[in-house]
């Protein structure tokens, strides 16, 4: 019986189920979206007890689709949306409050008193985060603050927290396992990226108790096996990590320096940066990039909120497009982006800005202002803040000793990099060469090989490594002085936004 890996790609806005094989080939795949909920400005919220039907119905259907049974599935790996946190019951297994997504700004404020009692350097320190409610400290002890007898069920020890994966675990086994692994740990603030634990000191400043918290474990070992009753048997639960650790481990960034751009709803820039922490000053975070055994590697990480949430956006909203697929003909459409740029800060900007009041804005429109022009704007922007993060990432990685210099060009994955005039204009921008796998899903893919792994699926990293093949390679070829003139217009852009902001806090 041929034996495969089953990967659940839990991401922002849809749920995923592919079943890869042992060359690291996605051969079936089930998708379904899932319900977003925004009650204020600025507040992103979604249903966990959907997001475990939702999740479970694509792995069922997966399996139907592969005409075969549990049997056929040596383990399965997850790969999740990072920093949502979910409060639950433990005893009835049912959510307290809507999960918090982890775009929502709910948490501003209490950031900034934070910030005005000098605790940054102290959470930068032992975390290697800023303070910014992009993370899941505040969003727990806003539901411990919020939800009537939240509190005092936490303190008596009936509450339990967790990030997406820890919530799908838990789930799986029946209230066995309560874990989360090192790399999703480390987006939450509260955990200590040297020590490997929570950090106590942190837990008491938020008040929060560490009795919700779940065990801390590696990204790639066997936690558990799934109920019987979901699969009709038992399959070992043998990999977790946040999507974005796992892109980089699904593109082989196994060596220091190597680095990769995810382009999903988000834009992430990771660089591996081997076995220490790396702290930068310049709005990038030092994360866990994953523990295997015994090996921990650390990363160096830039975010941007909104990146493909910005094609959603044009179709859900402004319903000026049909599908996704569709922004390439359109952008091909016109000959530039006539004067036309889109900040798309719908919930703040990140790295390297982090300025939580930032909004969105489109700025030099004028009555010549076409559709194609607002869609092509929305593609380039995601260029521009890539680009942003990569600059300051290769520098400061230099200066540190982060890379040993080097620059083979830029790894690409996620959805909107299959869109080739994003990539070549994403090439043009950064004059640098991007490098389009065969597998653009790395994210789902890197789960895969976490638990795979853990399991004796694939021996080793070396083994992992055979699998990686180039797709596509775009080389820069974009005038000098039209690269500059357009990079000028995204930076007015950018400060146009910036002073919006600014205005925003004299009020």
């Amino acid at each position: 019986m041929e034996k495969y890996i089953l990967a659940l790609d839990q991401g922002t806005t849809s749920c995923r189920a592919i079943i890869y094989n042992k060359k690291g080939q996605p051969i079936i795949t089930a998708q379904k979206e899932f319900q977003q909920f925004f009650p204020k400005s600025g507040w992103v919220e979604q249903d966990a007890m959907e997001i475990w039907t939702t999740q479970m119905n694509v792995a069922q259907e997966a399996l139907l689709k592969l005409n075969g049974d549990y049997k056929n599935i040596e383990a399965i790996g997850i790969t999740n949306q990072r920093e949502t946190t979910i409060v639950w019951d433990k005893n009835t297994g049912k959510p307290i409050y809507n999960a918090i997504v982890w775009q929502c700004r709910r948490t501003s404020e209490y950031c900034e008193i934070l910030k005005e009692e000098g605790l940054e350097s102290k959470i930068r320190e032992k975390t290697g985060l800023i303070i910014d409610s992009y993370f899941s400290a505040t969003k727990l002890r806003w539901i411990l603050e919020n939800v009537k007898g939240a509190r005092e069920e936490a303190e008596k020890g009936n509450l339990l927290f967790g990030t997406v994966e820890t919530w799908l675990i838990w789930k799986m086994t029946g209230g066995r396992v309560h874990v989360t692994d090192y790399s999703n740990a480390s987006r939450t603030m509260m955990f200590n990226i040297k020590e490997l634990k929570w950090d106590e000191e942190i837990l008491e400043i938020l008040n929060i108790p560490s009795n919700m918290l779940p065990e801390p474990v590696p990204s790639s070992q066997i936690y558990g096996e799934t109920m019987t009753t979901i699969f009709g048997g038992p399959i070992k639960i043998a990999g977790a990590a946040g999507d974005q650790q796992c892109a980089l481990f699904g593109q082989t960034c196994f060596e220091k320096g190597e680095t990769k751009s995810t382009y999903g709803t988000g834009n992430f820039l990771l660089m591996n940066t081997g076995d220490e922490p790396v702290f930068m000053d310049n709005g990038l975070l030092t994360t866990i990039a994953w523990g295997i055994g015994d090996e921990l590697k650390y990363a160096i990480e830039g975010s941007v909120f909104v990146c493909g949430a910005a094609v959603q956006w044009l179709r859900d909203q402004l319903m000026i497009i049909e599908n996704a697929a569709s922004t390439e003909s359109a952008s091909k459409n016109i000959t530039d982006n006539g004067g036309v740029y889109f900040v798309p800060a719908f919930v703040g900007m990140g790295a390297p800005y982090w300025d939580a009041d930032a909004r969105g804005s489109l700025v030099g429109l004028t009555r010549g202002t076409s559709r194609e022009h607002i869609i092509r704007a929305t593609l380039e922007s995601m260029a521009y803040q890539c680009k942003d993060l990569y600059d300051v990432m290769r520098e400061s990685a230099n200066k540190t000793a982060a890379s040993d210099g080097s620059d083979e060009g830029l790894r690409v994955d996620g959805g909107a990099c299959a869109n080739s005039f994003l990539m070549q204009f994403q090439a043009d921008i950064l004059k640098q060469k991007i490098i389009r796998p065969s597998v653009i899903e790395t994210t789902s893919l890197g789960a895969a090989y976490l638990a795979g792994l853990a399991v004796g699926y694939w021996k080793d990293k070396e083994d992992i490594k055979k699998n990686w093949q180039v797709d596509r390679v775009f080389e820069p070829k974009m005038a000098e002085d039209e690269r500059e003139m357009l990079l000028k217009g995204w930076k007015r852009a950018v400060k146009t936004v910036q002073f919006w902001s600014s205005l925003e806090d004299e009020k």
